[in-house]
């Protein structure tokens, strides 16, 4: 049970500590636009009960429903991808198209369903696979995988989200690791994929300034750099217990956007290089859950489940503190289950819901649940009967 109370556990405090960091770190710029100061909590705080709904529903479904759900949540992820390039329907933010308006304040963001649905769907497809003994042949282990990975990144690309085009990329060659692909496919896939990356990096001026900003402290020319640097600086003010929730500094009009991509700079200056490497730890904590999962799976489909996820879900955080440490170039991703953004969090909670699921399949850890849920029926009936027995005078 051990991995299953990790993964629930570090789920349950990374998301309770994003609501926190979010609220603290959103009310100035919620001010700024005439807005209540727990505006973009409350948003946060309804996706957090819609994602944490749909995870307890993923949790109780049978594993058997979910790779039902594979094809139907992967045409409709890219369908909403293909409605963001539908003028009028897609937003653009930051010169990127990722978002979709449904009107009034709804927006979502495709992508980050996209990341769960392929995940689940490529699981499913190679999960069928390996049962027909077809993943020896390198035109079953790569078709239709490959392809659909294809059309996805050409879709996110299309709407300049980069971003999620690496992590994406990262799911994919989690899936074909753990379905045993050779190492040559990956050195050549990693070549291929590099020499893709230097040119869309190389014909994009916005994305190319961004790699000026590696480990630098100097603004840069139009101050190209001041997010990078900005965020620095509130990294290093916190010091070993940071100066309190809500007292941060460079959230006042200093650093752009610390709710969303630079929150771990928020929570670094306000909680600390404890408060900091406390995030650090929970994220470990989930990934060794997920990947403790997947060792013990007896059934592909869960194992390739758990291991998409965890690639996801240590991906998207590595680029994500990276960018904010200045070690990598700012990628604009969330920090998973802590930065704000209703879509980002649904398609985790989904996701690590169905990792759970996948873990309650086990006969172990059904076992273990039963038990447990007969013990506390035993105590819940000794109680009542103590409680119903007659005082004695």
């Amino acid at each position: 049970m051990t991995p299953y109370y990790l993964v629930a556990g570090s789920t349950a405090l990374l998301a309770a500590l994003g609501l926190v960091m979010v609220f603290s770190a959103s009310q100035i710029q919620a001010l700024r636009y005439g807005l209540s100061p727990a505006f973009y909590l409350h948003k946060q705080a309804a996706a957090a009960a819609v994602g944490g709904l749909l995870m307890a529903g993923a949790v109780r479904l049978p594993v058997r429903t979910h790779r039902l759900l594979a094809r139907p949540l992967l045409a409709g992820a890219m369908a909403l991808l293909v409605l963001v390039q539908v003028p009028g329907l897609g937003r653009t933010v930051n010169g990127n198209t990722n978002w979709l308006s449904l009107g009034g304040p709804f927006v979502v963001q495709p992508s980050e369903f996209t990341k769960a649905a392929f995940v689940v769907w490529g699981a499913d497809l190679l999960a069928r696979k390996q049962r027909q003994g077809l993943l020896g042949q390198w035109k079953h282990l790569l078709v239709p995988l490959v392809p659909v990975a294809l059309m996805l990144l050409g879709l996110v690309l299309l709407g300049g989200d980069m971003g999620t085009a690496v992590i994406v990329c990262a799911v994919l060659f989690g899936l074909l690791w753990v379905a045993g692909a050779p190492v040559r496919l990956f050195v050549t896939a990693l070549a291929g994929v590099g020499l893709l990356s230097a040119v869309l990096i190389a014909t994009s001026p916005h994305r190319l300034s961004r790699f000026a900003c590696l480990g630098t402290m100097d603004l840069g020319p139009a101050d190209q750099c001041w997010q990078v640097v900005h965020g620095t600086y509130a990294l290093s003010t916190g010091g070993l217990f940071g100066n309190g929730i809500g007292a941060g500094i460079e959230k006042w009009g200093e650093l752009p956007e610390p709710h969303t991509d630079f929150i771990l700079a928020v929570t670094g200056e306000e909680l600390g290089l404890v408060g900091t490497l406390s995030v650090l730890g929970l994220f470990a904590a989930l990934c060794a859950g997920g990947l403790k999962i997947a060792a013990r799976a007896r059934q592909p489909f869960i194992r390739l489940v758990a291991a998409g996820t965890v690639t996801w879900i240590a991906a998207q955080a590595s680029i994500n503190i990276g960018g904010v440490l200045g070690l990598l170039p700012v990628a604009g991703v969330p920090l998973p289950l802590v930065s704000y953004g209703g879509s980002a969090l649904i398609a985790v909670l989904y996701a690590l819901g169905l990792l759970l699921a996948g873990a309650r399949s086990e006969p172990s850890v059904r076992s273990a649940l039963a038990a447990h849920r007969r013990a506390r029926l035993g105590v819940a009936l000794s109680r009542l009967g103590r409680r119903s027995r007659p005082e004695r005078r």
